[in-house]
């Protein structure tokens, strides 16, 4: 069983930056792929950006390319997601997921085994 336990979201302007944190528990961690989803109301949750297991491979989604960076420790079992020159239309509950077999970067909810709770980010206009 794996815990995921996001934190840092919170209310900012438009332009502004926030850094989500991803706390796992697991003594593989380094060989999870780590990806963030989120979920605007009424909407699907959609894909952020995924890491792989060195932190060498990164994957964006078109919207958030050049102004959100993922990142991972895995000596922390930590993954991040530094989110700057923030959008209205990045208001959502923002998920950390994991698969815990690796290897191939998954697109879609159904990719990845454990979730965690969301937090909320909320960026005013």
């Amino acid at each position: 069983q794996v815990q995921l336990v996001e934190s840092g979201g919170g209310l900012v302007q438009a332009g502004g930056s926030l850094r989500l944190s991803c706390a796992a528990s697991g003594r593989t961690f380094s060989s999870y792929t780590m990806a963030w989803f989120r979920q605007a109301p009424g909407k699907e949750r959609e894909f952020v950006a995924a890491i792989g297991w060195s932190g060498v491979s990164t994957y964006y989604t078109d919207s958030v390319k050049g102004r959100f960076t993922i990142s991972r420790d895995n000596a922390k079992n930590t993954v991040y997601l530094q989110m700057n020159s923030l959008k209205p239309e990045d208001t959502a509950v923002y998920y950390c997921a994991a698969n815990v077999k690796g290897g191939n970067i998954y697109y879609t909810p159904t990719g990845y085994d454990y979730w965690g709770q969301g937090t909320q980010v909320t960026v005013s206009s």
